[in-house]
């Protein structure tokens, strides 16, 4: 089990934002990315769920300020890093607030948090970036104009050549991964095991060269 972060070591960025009005509402608080600044790899999320305000730490990032700690997606997200050897990565998520009953973020609520986004990828100048799930490989991919076809495959894909995605502008290595509510539906469907999907993902990440 991965250990619950620190909240010294959240990244905020614009306390108290009020870009999308929706998402204000919604809110308990921002859920800011949270680890080592000089990290090699950042994870990135969607978006924060509902969370759970009864539970005794793992309340997610709605309840603690802090991504990828809700009980369940956000400690299988952790568990993953380290499996990859990034137990000290970066995590975060491309919208910074909970959407109202838990539905995608919309065009415009992607839009106005990338800069928070974009603002920790030029900070951090990571060697690689993992993105966790489907919309939020779609909104990475959107910073360099491109767009996503076919999550699952792509992954797969990803995986079995041991290969980033095509990400022009930056010098991070892009490499999509299964959202961790669906991995275990999904890699039976690739038909791989955790280990083969865990090399896989080690592979990609290896092509990755910090930029001097």
């Amino acid at each position: 089990m991965p250990e619950f972060p620190d909240a010294d070591t959240r990244h905020v960025l614009e306390p108290d934002c009020e870009r999308c009005p929706a998402l204000v509402e919604s809110r308990n608080c921002i859920s800011w990315g949270q680890g080592p600044l000089d990290a090699d790899l950042v994870v990135v999320g969607e978006a924060p769920g509902a969370g759970n305000p009864d539970a005794e730490r793992w309340r997610g990032g709605n309840y603690t300020g802090m991504a990828h700690t809700t009980r369940h997606s956000g400690r299988r997200v952790r568990d993953l890093a380290a499996d990859l050897g990034h137990a000290d990565a970066y995590f975060t998520n491309a919208v910074k607030c909970h959407p109202p009953e838990n539905r995608d973020p919309t065009p415009d609520e992607r839009e106005a948090c990338a800069v928070h986004l974009e603002t920790e990828l030029a900070e951090l100048e990571p060697a690689a970036v993992l993105a966790t799930g489907k919309h939020a490989t779609a909104s990475l991919l959107s910073l360099a104009d491109r767009r996503l076809d076919g999550f699952v495959s792509t992954v797969g894909d990803c995986v079995r050549e041991g290969c980033p995605l095509d990400w022009p502008g930056f010098d991070a290595a892009l490499v999509p991964a299964l959202h961790p509510s669906y991995e275990d539906v999904w890699l039976s469907r690739l038909d791989l095991s955790r280990d083969e999907y865990v090399a896989g993902l080690r592979g990609a990440l290896a092509a990755a060269r910090r930029q001097d």
